[in-house]
């Protein structure tokens, strides 16, 4: 079983048809890990490809604050704007869809899915301490996560918590070997919005057989993106930052 791991889409509809033709071939089924929306202006083409093609999908922070409101006191103004803005634009059945996508974490056949952390989809991952203390929720050796935008990840042997790497900007992938006895915390990447410096849109694929784990890593027409960002009326900041990969 191969498996297309994505997150935090962020309403980007062209850099994730770039995503599905770069892994065309590649995998049986996909799941996301929350944040189809926000930021980006096609957040109805996203919801409702989601809808049709996702094994499995959970809620991000901006899925629920777009939807129902909740956690918008909490966003800056720029994301509280595309919130705005991506509630508006949604149907009234594509709304109920972001309403009823399940919290996680989600445990699946081979590994678990969450946004942020196992204890809230609005919690960030980003260094090993924090790492540390998501390990005791696991049943399975290994968990995808989103939220944070950056690719990689942290494992866990003997004790110690250690950090995966994401591919280098040269690079288009990194294979992960998962090892026995050590439980892995892998972030696919962004697919909408990247913020680890490197603009490329970023997806995983996972290998039950060969129980690895690739990084991915895939350019987009980020233009067309940033046109469609600017004539939503959304902030411009929003179409700048996807150049830069912050």
């Amino acid at each position: 079983m191969n498996v297309l791991v994505i997150s935090d889409v962020h309403a980007n509809w062209t850099a994730l048809q770039a995503v599905l033709q770069h892994a065309a071939g590649q995998y049986d089924q996909i799941v996301c890990c929350g944040d189809l929306v926000g930021y980006n202006a096609s957040p109805g083409e996203v919801v409702d490809w989601t809808k049709a093609n996702c094994a499995a999908a959970i809620r991000g922070n901006h899925d629920k604050a777009v939807s129902n409101g909740e956690g918008l006191e909490w966003f800056n103004d720029v994301a509280k704007r595309a919130a705005i803005w991506t509630n508006r634009a949604l149907s009234r059945e594509q709304l109920e869809y972001l309403q009823q996508l399940q919290q996680g974490p989600l445990a699946l056949e081979h590994f678990h899915i969450w946004h942020g952390s196992p204890r809230n989809e609005d919690e960030y991952i980003t260094s090993s301490r924090e790492a540390a203390e998501c390990f005791s929720y696991f049943d399975l050796p290994l968990a995808f996560f989103g939220h944070t935008h950056i690719q990689g990840g942290f494992f866990r042997t003997r004790g110690k918590v250690g950090l995966i790497p994401p591919p280098k900007r040269k690079e288009q992938e990194r294979v992960l070997e998962l090892e026995p006895d050590v439980l892995y915390l892998v972030n696919p990447g962004s697919v909408g919005q990247p913020r680890d410096g490197d603009p490329r849109a970023a997806y995983a694929i996972f290998d039950s057989e060969q129980r690895s784990v690739t990084f991915n890593r895939v350019s987009y027409l980020i233009d067309h993106t940033a046109r469609d960002i600017v004539g939503a009326g959304l902030p411009d900041v929003l179409a700048l930052r996807l150049f830069q990969g912050f």
